[in-house]
């Protein structure tokens, strides 16, 4: 079974008539008028990257990622055991959680991969 047909056993018999065909729904897009998108606003403060300004060192950088992962996997436990506890945290929070944490600790070690890959390539590069 794939994902797409899991999720239409999941969520058909919430949506009552409403169809999943992705072919059905992109006839049917929906259009935001321009004073509508005006109202939208994004969901995190998002702040322009000035070139002029650096960042950080790569050192800090791989550092705050590092520590970021460390302490979104350490919520992730924190919710788990206040689940098993008893404390009022659903089974979604947690499996939620525990997913974010997941996957921002295979996106951590997919970028040391990458870094490591680079690393390589300069060392075998000749001078």
């Amino acid at each position: 079974m794939d994902a797409l047909s899991a999720l239409k056993i999941a969520v058909a018999p919430q949506l009552g008539a409403q169809s999943l065909n992705p072919a059905q729904e992109a006839g049917a897009a929906k259009f935001i008028s321009v004073p509508d998108l005006d109202t939208v606003s994004p969901g995190t403060s998002a702040q322009p990257l000035n070139p002029s300004q650096p960042t950080g060192s790569f050192e800090n950088v791989l550092g705050n990622l590092v520590s970021e992962v460390s302490a979104q996997q350490n919520a992730s436990a924190d919710t788990v055991s206040g689940m098993l506890s008893g404390q009022n945290v659903s089974l979604h929070q947690a499996m939620i959680s525990m997913e974010e944490a997941s996957v921002s600790f295979q996106m951590m070690v997919e970028v040391r991969n990458k870094v490591l890959d680079s690393y390589q390539e300069l060392m075998r590069m000749t001078v």
